[in-house]
């Protein structure tokens, strides 16, 4: 890749490790239902009329809007509102890539190999590490509710992979269509419309600064740039740059919000990091991470491995984009006045 792609794959990634925070100060203003609402109305609107007809069945983009727009922001929104720091939300929801590869062995046929294997016992050992820690120290629900949105973050990528879109902006603008009434309604039924109406009468910068963050620039801006560095580079070399998502999105949350790390949350952040890499890195890719001398390769000479590194292949999706083939593309809304269950 060329030097100024690697800069804008590094930007995009901060930037949606930093949407956790800001997803945060969002969720200090609105109900999470409403919030998540307004981040798909925001990034809509006016973008559905700029960016063309939709290029794919309209049973595609219904099945992501509801399994991404409704459910996985959904919970994830909610989850955080209960108490699940931001932080770790940006880590548990790698775990993501073990849930796809589960769904498309099981609606695609696609038998995981030996490696892909080790890599989902991996990450999920990261992921009972951070629920002993989050069990002990932070409310249970709130740490359950983000891997449920984890699991359903699996399921829109099934479906895209079988919708196949051409133009992964073009779909993610008629894709975040879909949520805004289910989120309205479910909002009026279980938050109220007075606690709605009374946060949108209290709107102020911030309130409309997370709005902005999280519709125009994680999900419009974001997606645009990943969407242009897929179609430039094969999926391998831009997809692994997504596992830099939690770094900024821990170390974001240290500096921002003052979240602490705990020694048995860096174990969970190793496992769960080096699982989906094992789980969603092409051979290929995996190999020019690790020293070459590590690298057993009877009967290889360099220029053959060279070849094999290069070979294009699946890789692990950034959060909330659209995942690439071989892949696994917020928080829910709450009550006017957030409870703490932080204590």
């Amino acid at each position: 890749m060329r030097p100024v792609h690697i800069a804008l794959a590094v930007l995009v990634t901060a930037l949606w490790g930093v949407n956790f925070v800001v997803i945060e100060v969002g969720l200090d203003h609105f109900p999470p239902l409403l919030f998540c609402a307004l981040r798909f109305l925001v990034a809509a609107l006016p973008a559905v009329f700029l960016v063309g007809p939709p290029r794919v069945a309209w049973r595609w983009i219904l099945g992501v809007g509801l399994a991404l727009g409704v459910a996985k922001f959904g919970l994830l929104f909610i989850g955080m509102h209960e108490g699940m720091p931001a932080g770790l939300s940006s880590l548990v929801l790698q775990v993501q890539a073990v849930f796809t590869a589960l769904f498309a062995a099981v609606v695609l046929a696609e038998r995981p190999g030996r490696r892909r294997l080790l890599g989902m016992a991996v990450a999920l050992a990261g992921i009972a590490v951070a629920a002993v820690d989050e069990g002990t120290s932070g409310p249970l629900l709130g740490f359950v509710l983000v891997v449920a949105a984890a699991a359903f973050w699996g399921v829109s990528n099934v479906l895209t992979r079988k919708a196949a879109p051409p133009d992964a902006l073009n779909f993610m603008v008629w894709v975040s269509l879909v949520p805004v009434a289910p989120l309205l309604l479910l909002s009026l039924m279980f938050e109220g419309a007075r606690p709605d109406l009374a946060a949108l009468s209290r709107l102020d910068w911030a309130g409309v600064g997370a709005i902005v963050y999280v519709a125009w620039v994680t999900t419009v801006f974001g997606f645009g740039i990943w969407g242009f560095l897929l179609r430039t580079y094969d999926a391998s070399a831009v997809a692994p740059f997504s596992l830099l998502v939690p770094v900024f999105g821990m170390s974001s949350a240290a500096l921002v919000l003052g979240e602490g790390i705990s020694g048995p949350r860096w174990l969970a952040a190793a496992l769960l990091v080096g699982g989906v890499a094992l789980t969603s890195l092409p051979a290929g890719r995996l190999s020019r991470m690790i020293p070459s001398r590590m690298i057993p390769s009877p009967g290889l000479r360099p220029r053959r491995r060279a070849a094999a590194a290069d070979a294009p292949g699946p890789g692990p999706a950034a959060p909330g984009t659209l995942a690439p083939a071989d892949t696994t593309a917020s928080r829910t809304p709450s009550t006017a006045s957030r409870p703490s269950p932080r204590g």
